[in-house]
């Protein structure tokens, strides 16, 4: 990724950091000189080796369970007394496991209750977190990886991930309108499909030539797709855009 902006200067805390998405944001935050800490759940190698690679002065690799709220508050803790402080918060960590409408109740029950954990709960926990800080340091951003799935609703085995999502999207939202006035700026992405693996497990589901026949641009989006966005998001340039969904769909979705 080429220069485009400077974060020099800038601490950024992403969650699900190892691979995927997450590892092009951090990767792109690092490369506009950005402090990145990579938040991972068990990926601790792989993790680590990115660390490595980074530098670790400009990345580090915090290790924290997004379903667990003990684990969020350390994570926010050992985030900020890293650098002295936090600019930045980039709610990316999900998960995103098929569930079918004819399962048992438990099994149901136990997919929603730890999907809306780890996507909305925990971005919940890190952005309040987030805004108390903010609201200490003069401001600050939280952008929130979603999916167009938020909007125009996910399919049946995936109803809890949509739900997730949507969640993020009202939160979010309702962060900016209320502490502007604080200069405390949110931004949604609204992703689609990239290649990841992820992304991958959805191919292996519902196949390429369905998914790629609903996106204009004719090709799957890259996690650095992603992170040019969250890189200008997270350099302030944008502050009057807060609260705004902004779409990494390949035209598959727009709002």
């Amino acid at each position: 990724m080429s220069a485009f902006v400077d974060l020099s200067g800038k601490t950024v805390l992403v969650t699900g950091g190892s691979r995927g998405i997450g590892e092009g944001i951090v990767r792109g935050l690092a490369a506009q000189g950005a402090s990145v800490i990579l938040n991972y759940t068990s990926s601790r190698e792989r993790a680590e080796a990115i660390a490595d690679e980074l530098g670790r002065n400009r990345c580090l690799p915090v290790q924290a369970h997004m379903d667990r709220w003990q684990d969020l508050d350390r994570l926010w803790k050992e985030a900020v007394a890293w650098k002295g402080r936090v600019d930045v918060l980039v709610n990316n960590a999900a998960v995103r496991q098929p569930i079918d409408m004819t399962a048992d109740s438990e099994a149901w029950n136990d997919h929603w209750l730890y999907t809306l954990k780890v996507n909305l709960v925990a971005t919940a926990h890190l952005s309040r977190h987030a805004v108390l800080h903010f609201q200490e340091t003069g401001g600050g951003s939280i952008i929130g990886i979603s999916a167009r799935i938020a909007v125009r609703g996910d399919r049946p085995f995936f109803f809890h991930d949509g739900a997730s999502k949507g969640g993020m999207n009202s939160l979010l939202r309702g962060i900016a309108r209320f502490y502007a006035k604080d200069n405390i700026q949110t931004y949604i992405l609204c992703v689609g499909v990239i290649n990841t693996r992820q992304g991958d497990d959805m191919l292996s589901i519902y196949g390429a030539d369905e998914m790629l026949a609903e996106i204009p641009a004719g090709h799957f989006g890259e996690p650095e797709d992603v992170a040019n966005v969250v890189v200008f998001c997270a350099s302030g340039r944008a502050k009057y855009s807060s609260g705004a969904t902004i779409d990494v769909t390949g035209a598959s979705f727009i709002h």
